[in-house]
């Protein structure tokens, strides 16, 4: 067998059977941020969902999913995207306490 046909099956072998993982994309792919442009103004009534994504390589990302089955992004500066997530990490902050109340007394 030639030495080249061999090293070329070696290689395409290679490429086949390599597992694939986010090491072995382009690191212009793997630094991608999601959000590249946001929306301000977004009417709550079409809001079915709101995802905060944090990246090492991208700033703090709010995602909406719309009652159309679309997702947007949304500017994490908004006045009323800031009082959202204040008001999710308060509520959390409350059902930790209720939830430590509830194991001291029992």
């Amino acid at each position: 067998m030639d030495v080249k046909l061999l090293a070329v099956v070696a290689a395409l072998t290679m490429v086949i059977y390599a597992p694939s993982s986010q090491a072995a994309k382009p690191i212009s792919l793997v630094e991608r941020c999601y959000c590249r442009s946001t929306f301000s103004n977004i009417p709550r009534g079409l809001i079915q969902e709101l995802r905060i994504i944090q990246t090492p390589n991208c700033p703090f990302q709010v995602i909406a999913k719309l009652k159309a089955n679309k997702e947007v992004c949304v500017n994490p500066e908004s006045r009323w995207v800031r009082q959202f997530v204040k008001s999710v990490i308060n509520k959390r902050k409350t059902q930790k306490a209720q939830l430590k109340g509830l194991q001291r007394s029992t």
